[in-house]
């Protein structure tokens, strides 16, 4: 992703440039099909997800042109210690995103791949706000408006659906355990990063499956026993024959039963870690995300229903300002092979995470 300057407009512009491979060609004009029909149903982009302004072939490289917006939420986690955002913020993050889904969900669209390096803040100024605490942001985003970007993975309902989906840490159980996905994948997705916008941290930070659905036993309980029987593949392996999960003795190193171990219930964690403007909402937030990460995806809330949940009903949450002047950073774009994309996001969180590679 580069930042540009563009001649006609005379302003900057952010540039996706896909490689003049054809897969990734190929899979580009799939890309720019749905963002063609997001922007054809949304022309003034209410509905929080960037805007393609045209795109242009150079030298057999697909160039796709958006408009410019700040840093990913990731990235200002990252630069800010990890210190989570505080509730109102939450809120206004939590609602566009669930405003986004919703609307690709309309137009029987599944993102796939929602995570905070995809949700973009409009600007990158920020205040620094009094110390107050040592959980406390010492950064705040002057807006709270965001951009759903990286539709490169997006899968329309009823089009092939790949075997396994998500990034790592925000992948849902039946993608997992290979029951097939749909809609509900993106909110599994999305009650992640709204657990990770509240605490600061990845709700599951490991790199392979059995650790990774033990982590969410740890914090949801245990996985239902219709889904471990149903499970499929190399997933079966992961269950004995009561349809228990074979932890801890599967565990690949007393490193990974240590990791699991440290993680607590989702109302611990947030008591723990979450801003102390959160403190009065803890139990709504809870409540909701306990309904996004349902195990069953027939019975998972939808983006709908999710916004109608008390949590997003206080006036505390703010709503994104008007639009201002005065943009003045582009995010490092986490994205595949396939695009000349800067570093900085993905070497970040490899590094958080302790990754190895895999995953």
């Amino acid at each position: 992703m580069l930042e540009c300057w563009d001649r006609k407009t005379r302003g900057y512009v952010a540039i996706k440039i896909v490689r003049a491979v054809q897969k990734y060609r190929d899979a580009a004009m799939i890309e720019l099909e749905v963002l063609a029909t997001l922007e054809a149903n949304d022309p003034a982009s209410r509905f929080h997800c960037v805007s393609l302004r045209e795109w242009f072939d150079y030298r057999g490289h697909v160039c796709m042109v958006f408009e410019r917006l700040g840093p990913s939420l990731y990235d200002f986690l990252r630069k800010n210690a990890y210190r989570p955002f505080p509730a109102d913020l939450v809120r206004a993050f939590g609602r566009q995103l669930l405003e986004a889904t919703a609307y690709m969900h309309s137009l029987a669209l599944v993102h796939t791949d929602l995570k905070p390096e995809n949700v973009l803040l409009a600007s990158g100024d920020y205040d620094r706000p009094p110390p107050d605490g040592p959980r406390a942001p010492a950064r705040v985003p002057k807006r709270s408006e965001v951009r759903v970007i990286d539709f490169g993975s997006a899968t329309f309902d009823d089009a092939h659906h790949s075997a396994v989906v998500s990034t790592r840490h925000y992948r849902a159980p039946e993608v997992i355990l290979g029951l097939g996905w749909s809609y509900p994948a993106d909110l599994w997705s999305a009650g992640c990063i709204l657990v990770e916008l509240a605490t600061g941290d990845a709700l599951f930070q490991t790199h392979e499956n059995l650790e990774h659905v033990a982590m969410m036993e740890a914090v949801l309980g245990p996985v239902p026993p219709p889904l471990a029987a149903g499970a499929t593949g190399a997933a079966a392996k992961l269950f004995d024959a009561a349809g228990r999960l074979d932890w801890p003795a599967g565990a690949s190193s007393r490193r990974s039963v240590r990791a699991v171990a440290k993680v607590s219930p989702l109302p611990a964690q947030l008591a723990a870690l979450a801003d102390a403007s959160l403190a009065p909402h803890a139990a709504n937030l809870a409540d909701l995300v306990a309904r996004m990460l349902t195990y069953d995806a027939a019975s998972r809330i939808t983006a709908a229903e999710a916004l109608a949940h008390p949590f997003f009903g206080d006036p505390l949450a703010r709503d994104p300002p008007t639009p201002a002047a005065g943009v003045e950073s582009v995010a490092d774009v986490e994205g595949d092979e396939g695009v000349l994309v800067g570093a900085g996001a993905a070497s970040a969180r490899a590094e958080r995470h302790g990754s190895t590679g895999g995953g």
